[in-house]
């Protein structure tokens, strides 16, 4: 029997002294990751290949660039993402689909709005300017820090967390619109208001420890 061996040809684009290695499929190209934190990119249209829809099968990372927007962001994370050092506003253009952790988190965020409707992994977004967490993710199946924001309401999180749901340092008089169901720990310490246990308990099922 004669074996045959095909070689499948490896398109790359070259950017900034490095390769990045994709492949096609009508008109999306497929990366296997693609990592660009510290290039002093001030927007993700600057990557060659950013006129075109692209999926990274693997991680994303933009961190610790001046990015003031994710236009040219992938459609589709099968990794995690992360654009966290940053100075975005605004989630706007962020992939639709993130299959691992979704990391803005050390941004000047004052919305979520553009975040994807679902990620299977954390969501991050503490250290941020954030009032409110209207457009966040409405599932998250990993955990959800919002600490360390402006934040004086509850209402647009997520209505179902797998993990924890942590939104310590903020400025909360209230906890009405918080998540539905909490499948790990709840922390709301260092609040305008003292909240008890039976606060969180009266909005949120929780199945791990609470702690105010």
């Amino acid at each position: 029997m004669i074996k045959r061996l095909i070689l499948e040809e490896q398109n790359f684009y070259e950017f900034k002294g490095r390769k990045f290695y994709y492949k096609k499929q009508g008109n999306t190209l497929i990366f296997d990751n693609i990592d660009v934190l510290d290039m002093n990119l001030k927007s993700l249209k600057e990557l060659p290949w950013s006129d075109y829809d692209y999926i990274v099968k693997n991680d994303f990372s933009c961190d610790n660039n001046n990015l003031t927007t994710l236009q040219g962001s992938p459609i589709k994370v099968e990794g995690y993402f992360t654009c966290s050092y940053n100075n975005l506003t605004s989630l706007q253009y962020s992939p639709k689909e993130v299959n691992g952790n979704f990391n803005c988190y050390k941004n000047n965020l004052t919305s979520l709005k553009g975040s994807p409707k679902e990620v299977k992994g954390s969501f991050n977004c503490y250290n941020n300017n954030l009032t409110t967490l209207q457009g966040s993710p409405i599932k998250v199946n990993g955990n959800f820090d919002c600490d360390n924001n402006n934040l004086t309401t509850l209402q647009g999180s997520p209505i179902k967390v797998g993990g924890y749901f942590s939104c310590d340092i903020n400025n909360l008089t209230t906890l009405q619109g918080s998540p539905k169901e909490v499948n790990g720990n709840f922390y709301c310490y260092n609040n305008r208001v003292k909240f008890t246990i039976d606060d969180v308990e009266k909005v949120c099922n929780v199945k791990g420890i609470i702690e105010v």
